[in-house]
């Protein structure tokens, strides 16, 4: 068993998983508890995770979340989730009560209604940060186009990954159309896992990542026998040499396999945490931007570090 989250703030979330699973726990419930103390923590929200991330350009909080059991390939998801502080919470309702495996909108809503939750005001999901984020917004009248003004904060994300369980979570690009759907949400795209293979998922610009399905991409290059680092850098190499080097969007692959080795693979910094089962501590390491060749890079036990 082991655990991986991305970006530096992740880590309490890892430290989170590996109480829960040594005092026994449930994968699935370590990650969705894990998660769900990030989300509803309104400082997370400069990460763009949960309450007091940004709001679309209507001032609304909208949030996504999904989560991926690789052992029985069950997945459950919200995307444009308004009014909920922990909504992977309700994505973990949708895998296990509904018919259905994403609900977006209103009718998102409306589920988490159904199931209990409360659907908070607006102004309750901000933060002040968030709150006087966006007023800067509508008082400069900035025209968000793409990706360009946001830069490497619209890559980050919350992902935690265990050897066949995934969930990733995003409040989205700051000031966001109404109901935009990154690759978050997307089985394939924003995460995979399988059972008696592993996991991986992706974080940045979603819009564009979703085009490439690197997470079941990578999943399938460790099905077929490559470490958890060749898939990820196999993959961000595929897209590269797909988008151009110059041209290359910002994306962050980390792959975990059953055997608890981690891998990545990045077109920018990409710094995460992990924990291998045995270990009583929780580690670190950072993803330096990759190019095309896999030269310089040394395998340890447990990762790799270029």
């Amino acid at each position: 068993m082991a655990a991986v989250g991305t970006w530096g703030f992740s880590q309490p979330s890892v430290e989170r998983i590996r109480s829960l699973i040594t005092a026994g726990g449930h994968a699935t419930d370590a990650v969705e508890e894990a998660m769900a103390d990030v989300e509803d923590d309104p400082k997370t929200g400069l990460h763009i995770v949960g309450r007091g991330g940004f709001p679309n350009s209507g001032g609304v909080l909208e949030c996504d979340a999904a989560i991926m059991e690789g052992i029985t390939g069950r997945f459950g998801a919200v995307a444009a989730l308004r009014g909920v502080g922990a909504p992977v919470r309700v994505a973990r309702r949708v895998m296990d009560r509904s018919p259905h495996s994403l609900l977006v909108g209103e009718g998102a809503v409306a589920f988490a209604r159904e199931q209990g939750f409360t659907i908070e005001p607006n102004d309750n999901m901000l933060s002040a940060h968030s709150a006087k984020a966006y007023q800067e917004f509508l008082e400069q009248k900035q025209s968000v186009s793409g990706h360009d003004t946001l830069g490497c904060s619209n890559m980050i994300q919350l992902i935690l990954l265990m050897s066949c369980f995934s969930g990733v979570s995003t409040s989205g690009a700051p000031f966001k159309s109404p109901g935009r759907v990154g690759d978050s949400p997307l089985p394939g795209c924003g995460l995979y896992a399988e059972h008696m293979v592993g996991a991986a998922a992706a974080t940045g610009d979603g819009d564009k990542i979703m085009c490439h399905c690197p997470s079941f991409h990578a999943v399938q290059l460790m099905k077929q026998g490559s470490s958890p680092n060749m898939a990820c850098y196999t993959v961000l190499d595929d897209i590269i040499r797909r988008t151009a080097p110059d041209k290359c969007f910002e994306i962050g692959l980390i792959a975990l396999n059953v055997k608890g080795e981690v891998g990545a693979a990045s077109s920018v910094e990409f710094p995460y945490t992990f924990w291998i089962q045995g270990k009583d501590y929780v580690e670190t390491s950072t993803q330096l931007p990759n190019s095309t060749e896999m030269e310089g890079t040394e395998k340890c036990d447990t990762c790799t570090v270029k």
